[in-house]
């Protein structure tokens, strides 16, 4: 670490789950990190206040900033950008401003994604940002999967730079040295793959990052790689994807648990192994999608995100800025892949077809 604290603040207001849910995974995180990190709640006053009077024993790393708006979740991403004194907006200034290092939403994650982008810019090298996030594997370790919701149409140059991003991500957050990196395809084969993905490859296959070529569908729960790249329409599919097997999983064992008593049997044997098989494809074990490429720590939460969720979000937020993710980002980024080859040129052009708007205030530079 670099310093002996740093802050992270927690949008509290606009999720699908209660404030008071969000406020005791700030608190759970705030009492596990103790005093290297220091919470700030954004949101409304009164109601943070009036949450905090019920809870015991408070841990005394923590302050409130006060946000007069909210922005709702059916929202679009435009509108959320225009209300300029919520939450989210708060919340990301501060981070702008040198007052905290991270910002945590489970809010509108348009909103959040727009308005980070629009705040604090892009880091040099970047062309957009990438959601990030850790699929579970048959192995030990997770897989690095991005983008899987920012950009829905993309170029080879973006997908090379989500490979450098995630490449960097896995190997200070995951710890893995040199981590794999394989480019999502419809076949192993290099002739395999539309154009995207076929120019994307002639990118990869020249640069610094460990990568091993096309992976399939199948090859990212294996945990045959440790990054896996996509775009954000096919990696938003995934993402939903992976969301509905844990309740799947969950309706089928209680389907054959109710047939028989034998069955009743053998599941109260298998009860560890089960629950651990739960946890594993649990969104809550996760935390929360970091927003790699933006000039600033952005952790996306689970908008039905419970106290668990959002602690462990925290985590992972205070845990990137202490490991300085976003340098190592951008000196990854200009060492092997700054200037014509990543798009530098078209910094300042608009893809009407992306999910969100993402022209930035400092694209002139």
């Amino acid at each position: 670490m670099n310093k002996a604290k740093y802050t992270v603040v927690l949008d509290v207001m606009g999720a699908d789950s209660d404030e008071e849910q969000i406020i005791q995974g700030g608190l759970d995180a705030a009492q596990k990190i103790g005093d290297s990190m220091h919470l700030i709640f954004t949101g409304n006053k009164n109601v943070i206040e009036g949450i905090l009077t019920k809870k015991d024993k408070l841990p005394e790393n923590f302050s409130i900033h006060h946000a007069e708006e909210e922005v709702p979740m059916h929202i679009s991403a435009t509108d959320g950008v225009r209300m300029k004194k919520s939450s989210i907006a708060e919340g990301i200034r501060l981070v702008k401003n040198n007052v905290a290092d991270a910002f945590v939403s489970p809010g509108n994650t348009g909103a959040v994604m727009a308005t980070s982008l629009l705040t604090l810019g892009r880091i040099e090298g970047a062309s957009r940002p990438a959601i990030t996030a850790l699929f579970p594997t048959s192995e030990k370790r997770p897989t690095v999967v991005l983008d899987v919701g920012a950009n829905a149409d993309c170029k080879p140059h973006h997908l090379s730079q989500f490979a450098v991003m995630g490449s960097v991500y896995a190997s200070i957050a995951l710890g893995k040295k040199n981590p794999s990196v394989g480019l999502i395809s419809i076949g192993e084969e290099r002739s395999k793959g539309n154009d995207l993905i076929i120019n994307t490859q002639k990118l990869l296959k020249d640069s610094e990052i460990n990568f091993v070529g096309n992976i399939e569908g199948r090859d990212i729960l294996s945990g045959d790689v440790d990054v896996a790249v996509t775009d954000g329409f096919t990696g938003n599919i995934l993402l939903k994807f992976a969301e509905s097997v844990k309740p799947m999983l969950v309706k089928s064992m209680k389907r054959q648990i109710q047939t028989n008593i034998f069955s009743r049997f053998g599941a109260m044997l298998l009860l560890p192994f089960l629950k651990r098989m739960r946890n594993t494809f649990d969104y809550a074990e996760s935390g929360g999608a970091p927003l790699l490429g933006v000039n600033g720590i952005v952790i996306i939460c689970h908008g039905a995100s419970n106290s668990k969720a959002i602690s462990n979000g925290i985590t992972i937020a205070y845990e990137m800025a202490a490991k300085n993710i976003k340098e190592h980002i951008h000196d990854e980024l200009i060492t092997y892949h700054f200037g014509q080859n990543n798009g530098s040129k078209n910094k300042s052009q608009n893809n009407q077809h992306r999910i969100f708007y993402s022209s930035t205030t400092d694209d002139k530079r």
